[in-house]
């Protein structure tokens, strides 16, 4: 039971919202992201790959508020998703110490710069738009923990795939974790860059 080897306050939490148990993916995934290896999870929609991603990001956290610098980023395709997903960390964070940050590009980088320099723990963005606030030394990944791409799919446009390239060269050491419904070979192109030693996670 994958959710019994999470941290005491995620359990909780978990319980609070009355979820017991872990859908098929879950079960498969989370113990292998909460090894430390890069991993490409493939599953359909709607096997738990969102609340996959939460868990394990607050569990590489220890879900609790540390410094001021970013120590997990997750990238999305655009502003919609990035919303949504903020949202549903919030069902996980609210009345925690965790700061959950969302970007996009319609936000001027100003003003993300000087919000995020105050201090957060979980960085939710856009490819474009976190190239830009690391071209612009607007973030720091120093503290980098956890790198995670919901639905990574979007990453074969081209822009979207120059826009990670650049982005992963400016992070010196951190654990990567895509999540697709379903491999592409341009994404399996990556085992040379960020993902080595990759495992795969495949429901």
């Amino acid at each position: 039971m994958p959710f019994k080897k999470l941290h005491s306050d995620i359990q909780e939490k978990l319980e609070y919202l009355e979820i017991v148990t872990p859908t098929p993916f879950q079960s498969k995934s989370i113990p292998v992201i909460k090894s430390g290896s890069n991993v490409y999870c493939t599953a359909a929609k709607d096997s738990g790959k969102t609340t996959s991603l939460i868990l394990t990001t607050l569990q590489k956290l220890k879900y609790e508020a540390v410094g001021t610098l970013p120590r997990a980023i997750v990238l999305v395709e655009n502003k919609e998703r990035a919303l949504e997903l903020f949202d549903a960390f919030l069902t996980y964070t609210r009345y925690n110490s965790l700061r959950v940050y969302v970007g996009y590009e319609q936000l001027h980088i100003d003003v993300q710069k000087s919000e995020i320099f105050e201090g957060i723990d979980i960085l939710i963005s856009t490819p474009t738009t976190i190239n830009k606030l690391f071209l612009s030394n607007g973030v720091s990944t120093s503290q980098l923990k956890i790198f995670s791409i919901d639905d990574a799919e979007f990453l074969v446009q081209k822009k979207a795939y120059n826009a990670l390239m650049s982005i992963t060269q400016s992070i010196d050491k951190c654990q990567y974790v895509l999540y697709l419904e379903k491999m592409h070979p341009l994404l399996k192109r990556f085992e040379s860059y960020f993902m080595e030693y990759s495992k795969k996670v495949t429901v």
